[in-house]
């Protein structure tokens, strides 16, 4: 029995390796080396943009730390060659990316159990394969996964910031929708005339992100950043995004200016802040929103960003175990599923293998609770959301504690240990 994996990034790296370890026979199909894709340069496998691409390697302060440890719990090749390749960062878990590449390399080309195969796949297997082809999938393939989705397929990640509930400013906010229809849905931050002259300043000065040529392509004629609205004119975001038309306070007061918040996810613990897509680079992004008063303490749990990503539409397409809905022996996998970032990408990589063997063995999936990383981050791409975006990992997502904590540093703690515990027991369920 042969299984597909399309793609060999971190995420195909995973999953092709977790078969093969357990016996499975894997065709791993890839590009590279005859082609590139726009991003990629480095003729191996698990290529890595920048040394740092991995992120903080703490696991009781630093939530892509506690997916790291998680992910070693299960038997991660990414973080088998992070250790091989590691130089020294101080709290990042850096790397020699040459090295790094070449270790992920060798171990895929040396295994029995496993196939390289250069060359392009243009459309969906039927069956028995899981597909992880990232943010850059051929235009072949992305037309043959939209067919299979039904058109839900995205080809640009334009994201507003989230930020921590806990973090918010509630003397500074109130709740309640716009015309006092449909309940306390939003946390409305209002702004007078010279907090709004400020903001908007702050969003004119502040440094923006290096966009790639194959970004600006996509992104710009399909979302329009704060930064670009708030150059048209002193008063065009009062008229768009920040418009306090329709909204008031319990004493009936009205303002200037108003930034809503919306829920991010079901808990309530997370909050998108509502129409501020942004290219700013992440430092700026915290410095300009904090002048917003309600967010002068804002603890951001995603950053916006804007750039070239494929994803689908995963809560309409996936089930909780990165299987299609209309064809459950196809699996996908990386940030084409909706998870934002290499570690992400390679977590849902080892999911996406478990719950194919699953499968295979005529199991129900096993899907990690979300009291762990790589259990909300499943969560998150298979939950009810009607605006879908890639989010990756972050404390707001697990489930809050079952007590208050305040401490910050304290809460975190607790939700690692709880965690480690939790991701020990499911891959004690799954040895069994």
């Amino acid at each position: 029995m042969e299984i597909k994996v399309i793609g060999a990034g971190l995420a195909g790296s995973e999953a092709a390796y977790y078969l093969a370890e357990r016996g499975y026979k894997v065709a791993l199909y890839d590009i590279k080396p005859h082609k590139f894709t726009p991003a990629h340069s480095n003729k191996c496998f698990g290529e890595l943009v920048c040394s740092n691409s991995l992120k903080g390697k703490d696991a009781y302060s630093n939530a892509c730390g506690l997916l790291k440890e998680e992910m070693r719990i299960l038997g991660s090749l990414t973080m088998e060659a992070a250790e091989y390749a590691q130089v020294p960062a101080g709290g990042a878990l850096a790397v020699d990316r040459d090295k790094f590449a070449e270790f992920i390399t060798e171990k895929l080309t040396a295994h029995k159990n496993i196939e390289i195969i250069c060359g392009e796949v243009v459309s969906v297997p039927e069956d028995r394969c899981i597909v992880a082809t990232g943010p850059l999938t051929t235009d072949a393939l992305s037309k043959s996964i939209s067919d299979i989705c039904g058109g839900q397929l995205h080809f640009y990640d334009a994201s507003a910031p989230v930020i921590s509930r806990d973090s918010i400013a509630f003397d500074n906010c109130f709740f309640g929708d716009r015309y006092g229809k449909g309940g306390d849905d939003y946390i409305n931050c209002p702004l007078d005339k010279q907090q709004y002259e400020e903001f908007v300043n702050g969003l004119l000065t502040a440094e923006k992100a290096v966009l790639h040529d194959f970004d600006k392509r996509e992104i710009f004629e399909g979302c329009m950043p704060v930064e670009v609205m708030a150059a048209r004119g002193f008063d065009s975001l009062r008229f768009a995004n920040l418009k306090p038309v329709g909204l008031k306070d319990k004493d009936g007061n009205r303002f200037y200016a108003v930034l809503q918040l919306r829920k991010e996810n079901a808990q309530g613990t997370a909050y998108n802040l509502v129409g501020c897509q942004t290219n700013l680079k992440f430092g700026e992004q915290k410095r300009v929103f904090s002048i917003i008063p309600a967010l002068k303490h804002a603890e951001f749990l995603r950053y916006g960003v804007m750039h070239r990503n494929t994803f689908i539409n995963s809560p309409q397409c996936l089930n909780a175990d990165f299987s299609l809905k209309s064809n459950p022996q196809v699996f996908f996998a990386g940030q084409i599923t909706g998870v934002e970032g290499y570690v992400e990408s390679a977590a849902s990589g080892i999911l996406s293998a478990i719950h194919l063997i699953e499968k295979l063995n005529g199991k129900a999936p096993q899907i990690p609770d979300v009291t762990t990383v790589i259990g909300a981050l499943s969560a998150h791409i298979s939950g009810a959301n009607v605006d879908f975006q890639p989010m990756n990992a972050n404390f707001g997502i697990l489930a809050p504690p079952e007590k208050t904590i305040r401490d910050k540093k304290q809460r975190y703690a607790y939700l690692a240990e709880r965690a480690l515990e939790s991701i020990k027991k499911y891959k004690s369920n799954l040895d069994k």
